[in-house]
């Protein structure tokens, strides 16, 4: 099954009804998710606003981009060292 992205003000509403107290199951049927997925959304983001949520997102796909990068180069680095050692 795909994963939907929701908008970070769709899950800062989703947040603050849950909060207001609307029924959890008349949340997940409006928005197609699961229980499970409301409750980890609380758990990640309960007591963030939109920007907060916004910007914990951004700062996540980028430290996922850097991972990799340091991944690709620790690799490089391996391979030529490699082949500086095979040389002699």
């Amino acid at each position: 099954m795909a994963r939907k992205k929701f908008s970070h003000e769709q899950i800062t509403q989703a947040l603050r009804n849950f909060e207001a107290g609307t029924p959890v199951a008349e949340i997940t049927r409006k928005l197609g998710i699961h229980e499970n997925t409301l409750y980890r959304w609380k758990k990640l983001y309960g007591d963030l606003g939109t920007p907060e949520v916004r910007e914990l997102r951004q700062l996540r796909e980028e430290n996922r981009k850097l991972k990799q990068l340091v991944a690709d180069l620790s690799l490089d680095r391996k391979m030529l060292q490699d082949v500086v050692s095979k040389k002699w």
